[in-house]
């Protein structure tokens, strides 16, 4: 195989390889978003549940203050009913009396539908904030892999810089130029394999004539529709590998 042929092909792996690992690098802060998106899911739950037993707690302070002034008012009326001197004042007095006992049943009622509540506010209180404790320990767990991953994506691209640095030194200037402009022009794949005839990136047949020049790997031919450089893999032998040689 010709020697740039052979250089340029492993030079669009390492491209095509780098560019892989720096769209990965470029997911990874939707990545962390989305964990971000889960912890504030989770600390809304438990803080909506907080909200829910202060106004549970607030309504029934309300309730207890308001049965406080009903006994109060009904221990008045107990104390002026040894005063009242008529059988019509006795009569209304017990009225009152009555009323107000029926408001203090009501309140005590509520109070107990309240205490009822706080002890379901309290275990979903106590599930909520282990369900953000849980949800807590995962992201910390996925955003320390998140980062390692970055890390890894970086050394493995600088890895792969510098076996392409390593690698242009070998090529022609005419043959890096070549690929950087059909590269440029075809979004990073400057080099194609040529297979039954056709050209396996843009699927346009070859004519006999350069399909022929292609299977011979040793001169730089273009694909006469999308420009990349072709290159053949002849058929592996038995028990055998195919590869470009």
């Amino acid at each position: 195989m010709h020697p740039d042929l052979q250089h340029l092909i492993r030079l669009q792996e390492l491209d095509l390889a780098a560019e892989r690992s720096r769209r990965r690098i470029a997911e990874l802060p939707l990545a962390q978003q989305a964990l971000e998106a889960r912890l504030a899911d989770q600390s809304r739950a438990l803080a909506t549940v907080k909200e829910r037993i202060a106004a549970d707690q607030a309504a029934r302070r309300e309730v207890e203050k308001e049965l406080a002034a009903v006994q109060g008012r009904l221990s008045k009326y107990k104390g002026q009913l040894m005063e009242v001197k008529t059988n019509k004042e006795y009569q209304a007095m017990q009225k009152e009396m009555t009323v107000a006992e029926q408001e203090v049943r009501g309140h005590e009622d509520r109070l107990l539908e309240h205490m009822e509540r706080a002890e379901n506010f309290a275990a979903e209180l106590k599930a909520a904030e282990a369900a953000l404790k849980a949800e807590q320990t995962v992201v910390a767990r996925e955003q320390k892999q998140l980062d390692a991953e970055r890390a890894a994506l970086e050394q493995e691209i600088a890895r792969l810089m510098a076996s392409r640095g390593d690698l242009v030194r070998q090529l022609s200037r005419e043959a890096l130029a070549l690929f950087e402009r059909v590269a440029h022009g075809r979004k990073g794949i400057a080099v194609a394999e040529a297979r039954d005839g056709l050209c396996t990136v843009c699927h346009v047949r070859l004519r006999p004539q350069v399909f022929n020049d292609v299977r011979r790997n040793d001169a730089l031919t273009q694909c006469e529709s999308c420009t990349r450089i072709l290159y053949f893999v002849p058929a592996a032998a038995p028990g055998g590998t195919a590869s470009p040689s």
